[in-house]
């Protein structure tokens, strides 16, 4: 897939892997409906037409390959190509990309019948977990039809009536379709066009999944007078991506807007809420009471949300007037006072940044004790883990508070974006995540500077490139339609790679034209749906400059460039000056494919260059943007010996490749840390990436790492210490491991020994953070007896009471003596999780347990994963985390084939299935073990895990790729440097 300048030569051939999307020529909707690899030849009149014709419609969309009859240049237009008679909607994916895995058939819902407004009530019972609720829903009829089609699932649904625009009842035959989770509503004769209301009754339960109209329960010390009473529940939503119609029958699409009137009954010594504020409340005969809210804005069925439980909140309002409160279980409100906090402050924050206020009057963040992701973005009723969302003074680490400052951050950027404006479908979900990933960093680092955040956000940065490496990536812009590929997509991808785009193109145009397109991109579509097209418009007309062509080709084609620089003599140069060749190929994890399997020529992305110097090393100068295969490059004012490094501060999204006398010029800066830190760490993880890709020997980063003990930021030290993670997989398979581990401690000591154990008097934010990684990689990783043994002496005044672990220090000295415990160590850490009622520590304690080399321990660990003492959204992380060896890595596989009707039962529909798939086999390291999995899925119905899988397994033969290739070198290189 390729996308260069748009031609003015005729084209003579084009072939091309299409897949169709029919958009209905009323509503402009896209729909799922897809041709897979459909094989299409287009004559050269589409191209002579290109100049004049009104049906081809520039576009961001994947590039045609093509060649001109000529030059044998690659050209490439990309377009929207409108039919006169069926109007479809190319998108165009070349030849060069791998087939996509067959889908399960899907159409989107017909726009015959709109909803306008659904009158819903809702009554749980908390004690039989089933709920019974009505609607009325006030429907549009723009065609006269004699069925209606809209989204129910898992629902019991009793009376339906209708009431046409003239005032006459039918009573449909209701038929649900679980396979497609939708409803058919079939009269018995053609209804009326104009307005109409139907009537529903239902019943449901109150799931156990985390989806839908699902039951939370209690914290056994809030809910029973510790632990002892009768277990208590909450009613909570989750809706995104497809499940508000596992609560009422609804037309369950981001583009189908609609306003809600929400009514509930609940227990009158609960609390009762949704995304608006309560207007009335009656009290029932029977003892409870009936809470009334008041009508919503205009928005989708997505972000309806209600909570029903026993909960306390503290509150304040933010300096617009909002009302905010955070609630909680009994007894933890005062664990609410930093979110509330960051809330207030966030809301006049954005308010300012956009130029548009928030539009509700209040917003309630909600603790929730079982709750799958980090948070959800319910317009005006945000819900959370508590350990996204609570503090607690004395045990939340430094590290905690950074991420609730940031999930609280990204959630409430939502109700601009996402929520005021929505993507017209879940291809464009992107819109949503990418850019409330980026925003969160502008917040955070504008309420806490202190903690250095814009250093932090590389390691997003990082993940993206990691997956986006893979020939089993995706694109940005994904199509899908059944609702099992869309948890699939809520990745780095969608949230990391789309934030780190967002990232480069407010680099390209700057800050201030930045905020004018995203002020008059909410302005023109508040409370409607978009296309990522649209916000390119936006930002283009701000900017006046070419954001479409330039940001299309990284969102429409998967993967990125290494662009690769290197030194040349020009016939022109000065003693002052510089000439440089820069160019640019298709990353590949795999490493170079520039044919990829002869499919043709690399694609092209439109890079915007930047570059600093030896002499102005925190200088950012821009140098043009990098439109065709290579370029040359003049940068005055530039000794002979003086380093120039491409993309500094790692904004661009891309690698960067030099030659060894470049990478020996930037030697003594890093060393001498005046290279700013994301330069040095844009340097390690972009030789680290070619060592991956067999680019460059595994001994040649090492090296350089191994020149960085002087090194003492915590980003740096977070990137080196990734990459030595990955290399420890490949040596855990090796007969020189112990090699590796004095490797280890020698670089860590220095570093170890500047920080200490104890906090020093004004030290930074980001110091707590490293001294916590070194004693973690120190002790648990690497081995180190002197660690060890201060670990383990003050974990034992911890469980005496003699001196708590400070918060900071708790998860790596659990780890690290739980890697060299025994079965006492092991009780004693079981001990702590059942006592404790804070989630963030179970979640330390809980990843430590994994850290045990004892195989009948491991064994127990996982066993204790899924006890009814772990909650549901706990069970993954505690069982991933026992992967830290070749022995637990083949137990935690065994343990999850086992125990799969379980898994995929439990998380049928979400992304934890998906992660504890994902880095329960990735780090295996042998064909025979890709296999292995692959077969095993084969066997099974995976469709909403389908592509991890397909990354899971190539990741395994890159492992083992690389390990084949570097294993001997790696070797002589340990053995000899110690």
């Amino acid at each position: 897939m390729s996308f260069i300048h748009r031609s003015r030569k005729p084209v003579s051939i084009v072939k091309c892997f299409c897949r169709y999307r029919y958009t209905d020529s009323r509503s402009k909707q896209e729909s799922g409906i897809r041709v897979s690899r459909a094989r299409v030849n287009f004559g050269s009149e589409i191209a002579y037409s290109y100049r004049s014709a009104s049906h081809l419609v520039n576009c961001s969309l994947p590039a045609f390959n093509c060649i001109t009859d000529k030059s044998n240049t690659l050209l490439s237009f990309v377009c929207k190509y409108y039919s006169t008679v069926e109007r479809a909607k190319l998108e165009v994916n070349s030849s060069i990309l791998p087939a996509m895995p067959e889908k399960k058939p899907f159409q989107r819902l017909p726009t015959t019948v709109e909803p306008k407004l659904y009158k819903l009530y809702f009554k749980p019972d908390l004690k039989q977990f089933s709920f019974e609720g009505t609607e009325t829903v006030n429907v549009v009829i723009n065609e006269s039809v004699n069925e209606i089609i809209l989204n129910s699932f898992e629902l019991q649904i009793g009376k339906v009536e209708l009431t046409d625009v003239n005032g006459e009842v039918h009573k449909p035959q209701p038929t649900l379709l679980a396979e497609d989770e939708s409803l058919i509503l079939k009269f018995e004769k053609q209804l009326p066009c104009g307005e109409a209301s139907i009537y529903f009754e239902f019943v449901g339960e109150l799931n156990d999944k985390l989806i839908g109209f699902y039951r939370s329960k209690c914290n056994p010390a809030t809910a029973g007078g510790g632990g002892g009473g009768e277990e208590k529940y909450a009613a909570v939503t989750q809706f995104q991506a497809t499940h508000a119609r596992r609560c009422f029958p609804c037309w369950d699409e981001p583009a189908i807007k609609a306003v809600f009137d929400i009514t509930i009954t609940a227990p009158k010594d609960n609390v009762a809420l949704s995304n608006m504020p309560a207007i009335a409340e009656k009290a029932e005969a029977n003892g409870d009471k009936t809470v009334t809210f008041a009508t919503t804005p205009q928005m989708s069925t997505y972000l309806v949300a209600m909570v029903v439980g026993d909960l306390d909140f503290v509150e304040d309002r933010s300096e617009d007037g909002v009302l905010v409160r955070v609630y909680t279980e009994p007894g933890k409100a005062k664990q609410g006072h930093f979110a509330l906090f960051v809330a207030t402050k966030v809301l006049p924050y954005y308010k300012q940044y956009f130029n548009i206020a928030y539009p509700l009057p209040k917003i309630d963040l909600v603790a929730v004790a079982d709750f799958s992701a980090g948070a959800m973005e319910n317009w005006g009723l945000v819900t959370y883990r508590e350990t996204c969302l609570l503090v607690d003074t004395e045990n939340t680490s430094s590290m905690r508070k950074q991420i609730i400052a940031l999930t609280i951050g990204h959630e409430i950027a939502h109700q601009w974006f996402g929520n005021l404006v929505t993507m017209e479908w879940w291809t464009h979900l992107w819109l949503n995540e990418g850019y409330a990933s980026f925003v969160e960093y502008l917040c955070v680092a504008h309420l806490f500077p202190e903690y250095e955040i814009w250093t932090q956000f590389i390691s997003q940065h990082t993940r993206a490139l990691e997956l986006d490496s893979l020939d089993n990536s995706h694109p940005i812009q994904v199509p899908v339609g059944h609702p099992s590929e869309i948890d699939e997509i809520f990745d780095d991808i969608s949230y990391s790679k789309g934030a780190s785009i967002i990232r480069m193109l407010h680099n390209y145009i700057g800050d201030d034209d930045f905020r004018k397109g995203m002020n008059l991109y909410l302005t023109r579509y508040q409370y409607k749906n978009t296309f990522t097209e649209d916000l390119w418009a936006a930002l283009e007309e701000a900017s006046s400059k070419p954001v479409q062509a330039v940001m299309s080709t990284w969102t429409c084609q998967k993967g990125f460039p290494v662009v690769t620089v290197d030194t040349v003599k020009s016939p022109h140069d000065n003693p002052n000056s510089r000439t440089f060749k820069v160019s640019q190929t298709k990353f590949y994890a795999a490493g170079n494919k520039p044919q990829n399997n002869g499919g043709g020529d690399s694609p092209l992305w439109l890079v915007p260059l930047t570059y600093s110097k030896g002499s102005d090393p925190c200088g950012k100068f821009a140098c043009g943007v990098l439109d065709k295969p290579e370029m040359t490059v003049t940068i005055s004012d530039v000794q002979p010996d003086e380093w120039v490094k491409f993309n500094p501060n790692t904004v661009g999204f891309y690698r960067t490749k030099y030659t060894t006398q470049m990478l020996d010029q930037f030697l003594p800066s890093i060393q001498a840390k005046t290279m700013p830190p994301l330069d040095r760490l844009g340097l390690v993880d972009d030789l680290f990436a070619l060592v991956q890709a067999g680019q460059a020997p595994t001994v040649q980063v090492l090296k350089l790492i191994q020149a960085m003990t002087h090194e003492d930021n915590f980003t740096v030290w977070s990137a080196i210490s990734d990459c030595l993670g990955k290399v420890k997989v490949l040596i855990e398979n090796t007969d020189f491991e112990d090699a590796f581990y004095t490797y280890g401690q020698k670089l860590f000591k220095e570093i170890a020994k500047k920080l200490g154990w104890e906090p020093k008097a004004g030290e930074s934010h980001t110091d707590a953070l490293l001294r916590s990684l070194v004693i973690s990689r120190l002790g648990a990783t690497f081995r180190d007896a002197e660690v060890i043994a201060e670990a383990q002496k003050r974990f034992a005044a911890h469980l005496s009471g003699e001196r708590p672990i400070p918060a900071d220090l708790r998860s790596p000295i659990y780890r690290v003596v739980m890697a060299a415990g025994d079965e006492t160590t092991f009780d004693q850490m079981i001990k702590l999780y059942k006592e404790n009622d804070l989630h963030e520590e179970k979640d330390r304690i809980g990843c430590a347990l994994g850290q045990t080399r004892k195989k009948e321990l491991l064994k127990r660990t996982l066993e204790f994963a899924i006890s009814d003492d772990v909650r549901t959204q706990a069970s993954p992380i505690i069982i991933v985390y026992v992967t830290g060896s070749v022995m637990a890595r083949e137990l935690s596989w065994q343990f999850v084939k086992d125990n799969w009707t379980l898994f995929s039962t439990r998380y049928e529909s979400g992304f934890l299935l998906s992660r504890l798939v994902k880095y329960t086999v990735e780090d295996f390291v042998s064909e025979e073990r890709a296999l292995e999995v692959e077969e095993f899925f084969k066997e099974r119905e995976h469709s909403n895990i389908e592509r991890t899988v397909q990354q899971a397994c190539e990741t395994i033969r890159l492992n083992a790729a690389w390990l084949n290739r570097d294993r001997q070198l790696m070797k002589e290189f340990l053995t000899s440097a110690n």
